[in-house]
């Protein structure tokens, strides 16, 4: 028996490499409004609290900015439509995606994208690799509250004691402290190393191929 039964992903920065369609979508948005575009790096920094904070936090006047309702409409629009256009899985993730997948755990998605892209991302480059993929809808609450990885724990038939968060930022480690997971970081994706370190995941990993070995650690005491 190993450790986890369960796995559950964070998508952006996590599985895949989505800045690039991340910063044109945005862009494109913004264009629209004639409003100044952002560097990817700006994007990266605004990534992952949803789309409706992403455009918040890259608009001119935030919250309050007169086109905020029909840009985030737009970038929504934009993105489910693009949002495979230069995203890639990192280098490694498939692989040890599918160690864990031969290795009988139940594996599932959490991510704050958008519900459509997410289902849409997952069925391109996991098939059936990922029993559950979750994106944020509304009415429901986003990363870091505990909702969404408890329905994908419900969904995968999964106990929180023996379910493991793996995500790249603050907020994936929110949201494992806050659903009662452990939480594995990882530093390939849009957050800096130093930074994850510093709060103290259980495990914190620089390359895919890391994930199946400590993840797989059988339960003390059996073979």
């Amino acid at each position: 028996m190993y450790q986890y039964d369960a796995v559950l992903f964070d998508m952006d920065g996590t599985l895949l490499n989505t800045l690039d369609d991340l910063t044109a979508a945005v862009n494109h948005t913004l264009r629209q409004y004639q409003y100044p575009t952002h560097t990817a790096d700006e994007v990266r920094e605004a990534v992952g609290n949803g789309v409706r904070r992403l455009i918040e936090r890259l608009l001119p006047g935030g919250a309050a900015d007169p086109h905020m309702e029909a840009a985030l409409a737009s970038f929504k629009h934009y993105y489910t439509e693009h949002c495979d256009v230069q995203t890639r899985p990192y280098a490694g993730v498939l692989e040890a995606v599918t160690a864990l997948h031969e290795a009988g755990l139940k594996l599932a998605i959490v991510s704050n994208k958008n519900d459509e892209a997410v289902r849409a991302l997952a069925r391109t480059y996991f098939g059936t690799l990922v029993d559950v993929a979750i994106g944020g809808q509304e009415g429901v609450p986003r990363k870091p509250a505990p909702q969404m990885p408890h329905a994908a724990l419900s969904a995968l038939g999964a106990e929180p004691e023996r379910t493991l968060f793996v995500g790249d930022s603050d907020v994936d480690m929110e949201t494992a402290q806050n659903a009662g997971l452990d939480c594995m970081l990882v530093s390939w994706g849009f957050r800096d190393a130093a930074a994850l370190a510093a709060l103290k995941p259980r495990f914190l990993v620089a390359d895919p191929a890391e994930m199946p070995a400590l993840i797989l650690q059988p339960v003390e005491g059996e073979n």
